[in-house]
């Protein structure tokens, strides 16, 4: 009897040295984010001249209409302030009611200053990984944009931008991570 509890506890305690923690992974530049291809319907837009990777690693797309300015250009231009953040609900994509007058602001204004472009930029609180947040903020960013769309503005004058849980606070507070699933919506004038 002695010998099988021997047995046990050693094998438990072999199993237990073998299985470790994971490490934690590295947090990248928020620059190297995923940036989206604007709005789509299953194909990619004839608006694309080319697909670029700047120095930080990012994907920016050119377009006739944008020129070819760097993700890091286009984001120190942007006015972060003029339209507030479009929020979301947890591991969600969808637009709430109460989020749409926002939306609909910003239609109204790009259709309103036809030089203006919108950069819609996605994000996601700290809980679940990296890619799946990265992915997640992506849909948010395209879902506003479809809104938007449908409105009446030019698909051709939006882009989106995913910085998935890049920004997120880690061990934020319910209240925090409500505030960080949104859509910021990024004026380029």
């Amino acid at each position: 009897m002695f010998k099988k509890i021997v047995l046990i506890a050693t094998a438990s305690l072999i199993a237990f040295a073998f299985t470790g923690c994971s490490k934690k992974p590295r947090r990248p530049n928020p620059l190297d984010t995923v940036m989206g291809p604007g709005y789509e319907s299953g194909q990619q837009s004839d608006t694309f001249n080319s697909m670029e990777l700047e120095g930080d690693g990012a994907l920016l797309e050119s377009r006739d209409d944008w020129g070819t300015a760097s993700l890091e250009d286009l984001i120190a231009r942007a006015d972060r302030n003029m339209f507030s953040p479009v929020l979301f609900q947890f591991d969600s994509s969808a637009i709430a009611p109460t989020e749409r007058p926002t939306l609909q602001n910003a239609a109204d204004f790009l259709n309103s200053n036809p030089n203006a472009k919108l950069i819609l930029e996605g994000h996601c609180d700290w809980r679940g990984t990296q890619e799946y947040n990265l992915a997640l903020g992506d849909r948010r960013a395209k879902s506003a944009l479809d809104y938007i769309v449908t409105m009446g503005v030019d698909p051709s004058r939006l882009k989106t931008l995913s910085q998935g849980d890049l920004k997120a606070i880690e061990g934020a507070t319910s209240a925090q991570m409500a505030q960080e699933r949104k859509v910021e919506l990024l004026v380029i004038r």
